[in-house]
């Protein structure tokens, strides 16, 4: 049996991978993420590495091995989906799913996620937009770029917000900024850092670069990636129909 608190390392190892120019996850920078101090994380490095998870990467550093990634992947998938199940079917506000997630994930067998993910009509993305992990362990991910990057008159279409704030995701909401929504830059001003765009339906917005890079955007989007609607019908039938 693998402790939450093995599974909390490995994704957390997982994500500041994918971060990192090196490809590897820094004892501080898990120690940031996770809330303990660096002698915690040592000491559990050695207890991963022992167990396979992890090899250790020079200068202390952690990457994770193929058991190591299985194990992420799974976790993610399970928490990605409770997050889908939350907002669609028990009308969760997408801002408040993730620490719910976080807590339900640990104790969702195999069984559980699979009939749940036939439930939900097996979607390919969460209510932020992020990618879930298939049955295999696979991520389609979709190519995307930050949207203060985007020139004026640039359309695009929101992928993804990468940002799990409540503040921020409330923020994004009013203005419309969901996983799917048709939005075009009406002004760019590098020197004031910001970036103002107008979103299908809802009034423009002004946003600083530092906002702006938390919302990714397809500047073409690809057919097979159909927008989310929030509180989506859950029935799985007609919710694959929907996806079709």
């Amino acid at each position: 049996m693998i402790s939450s608190t093995v599974e909390d390392y490995i994704k957390a190892i997982y994500t500041l991978q994918r971060e990192s120019p090196t490809g590897d996850a820094s004892v501080t920078k898990l120690a940031h993420l996770l809330g303990v101090t660096n002698g915690t994380v040592t000491a559990m490095g050695h207890k991963l590495k022992d167990a396979g998870f992890i090899r250790a990467e020079k200068y202390g550093g952690m990457k994770l091995t193929a058991k190591g990634c299985r194990l992420a992947l799974d976790v993610i998938r399970r928490h990605r989906l409770i997050e889908v199940f939350l907002v669609d079917v028990l009308k969760f506000d997408w801002s408040e799913v993730h620490d719910e997630a976080e807590r339900l994930e640990h104790a969702m067998s195999p069984k559980l996620m699979e009939r749940l993910d036939a439930f939900l009509g097996h979607p390919s993305i969460d209510p932020h937009g992020d990618p879930i992990p298939d049955a295999n362990g696979k991520v389609r991910e979709v190519a995307a770029v930050a949207l203060h990057t985007l020139a004026k008159g640039r359309e695009a279409a929101v992928a993804r917000i990468n940002d799990q704030d409540p503040a921020f995701l409330a923020f994004a909401a009013r203005h419309g900024l969901r996983p799917g929504a048709a939005c075009v830059v009406i002004e760019q001003v590098p020197e004031a850092e910001s970036v103002t765009i107008a979103v299908a339906g809802s009034v423009p917005v002004a946003l600083s670069y530092r906002a702006a890079n938390r919302v990714l955007v397809h500047v073409n989007p690809p057919p097979q990636a159909p927008p989310r609607t929030p509180g989506r019908e859950a029935n799985p039938a007609k919710q694959r129909s929907q996806d079709r």
